[in-house]
Order: C-alpha cells, then structure tokens, then sequence
C-alpha cells in the first residue's frame, strides 16, 4: 500500500473521529482536554477491566497505567482507528498482562471459549424434533411491550440488568458493555478488542440472551 494511500485512510479515520479535535488539542499540550478525555473514557475503561482483575482497586490501577501509557505513546498514533479504539486496545493488553500477573486469567487464546459455548438460552426453552414446530419456542418470551413503563424503568431494574452484564464471562461482557451500553460499532469492537466479525456476533448475541433471560425471569409475576 503506498504512503498516499496510508494518509489517505489515516486522514479519513479523523475526520470521522469524535475526538480529533480533543486529540488536536492533547497534542498541542491541552491539560484540560486530556482531563474531558479521562472523564468521556474513564468509566467504561474501568468497567471493562474489572472483568479481567479481582479487585475495583487493581482495575483502578490498571486504568491509571493505562493512562500513562496513552500520553507516552500518544507521538506514535497514527491515526489508522479511531482514538477511543486505540486507548481501549492499550487498556485491554494492560489489564490481561495484569490478570495474568495475579495468577486470575486463563491463557489469552482461550479467553474467548471461557463460558461462550454454553447456551444463551436453556434448551427446555424450544420444541424438540417431535414438536408441532421443531427447534420453536415452547412457550414465547415475556412481551416487555405490555409490562408498566415505570417497572421497565425502576432502579432495582436497571441494578438487576448491571449485574447480569457483570455475571457474563469476560468476553461476553466486554461486548455487549461497548455495543449496547457504550454505542460502539461492530468495527470498533472487533478492533479495540481484536475479535472476527463473526465471533463479535456470536458473543454479543450470547450476552443479550443472557441479560435477556435474565430480565425475564426478574419481571415475570411470580
């Protein structure tokens, strides 16, 4: 790929990047616009590696290093993804190498198998071969449409979704935390965390069925 071509992605990247202009302005030696970048990105960064160490004080730690190591390596971004990606992809590498060190974690290649191929959905949930309708639901998820907005939206409801995001295995969390929570793209994700497209469907798909089924049981009347 020749240098033209290059700048011309890199180019392409900023001017779709929400945070080109902080980026301008952390360069030039703006205190106050890596501070607004610390306070858009500090929250999910911390949430995402507290799925990988035991503690809220480590992951705290993990995201300060990380934060260091953003303003040292910040002369080499070359604008080929998006800053947040970049920032998270160091956070990620940051808080498995920590993992590891504490002795939590199994082997990164298979962090994505860890807990993935279980069922999103109990098997019971579906007709067998000898249904009316073979491999169909035996009997149809709660229809939330009909359920009172102000039960929807309760605080012990919203406490009860965060936890079964926090019960998922760390993969699936991290998915559906930067998809659904964080508004990321598919592209984004797949990049921050260095999955396949296909794989990036699949654990999302298992993490909403989860929360999902989770949630279902939560608001079904006793």
């Amino acid at each position: 790929m020749s240098d033209s071509t290059l700048a011309s992605e890199r180019l392409a990247v900023e001017a779709s990047d929400p945070d080109a202009e902080l980026l301008a302005r952390v360069r030039g030696g703006d205190e106050q616009a890596f501070l607004t970048l610390v306070e858009r990105y500090g929250p999910v960064m911390l949430r995402l590696a507290m799925t990988y160490v035991r503690s809220r004080a480590v992951a705290e730690e993990v995201v300060q290093d990380t934060w260091i190591g953003i303003l040292r390596s910040l002369p080499r971004f070359e604008g080929r993804s998006s800053l947040r990606t970049w920032m998270l992809r160091i956070l990620a590498n940051r808080a498995r190498t920590r993992a590891v060190k504490e002795a939590r974690c199994v082997p990164f290649s298979a962090l994505a198998a860890e807990g993935d191929d279980e069922p999103g959905v109990a098997a019971e949930r579906f007709q067998g071969p000898d249904g009316q309708y073979p491999g169909g639901w035996t009997a149809f998820p709660t229809d939330w449409d009909t359920l009172p907005e102000q039960r929807l939206l309760a605080r012990e409801t919203l406490e009860h979704v965060d936890a079964a995001i926090r019960g998922l295995p760390a993969r699936q969390q991290e998915v559906i935390v930067l998809r659904d929570l964080e508004g990321w793209s598919a592209e984004e994700v797949c990049e921050a965390l260095e999955l396949t497209q296909a794989n990036q469907r699949v654990l999302l798909h298992r993490a909403r069925s989860r929360v999902r089924q989770s949630l279902e049981h939560y608001l079904e009347p006793a």
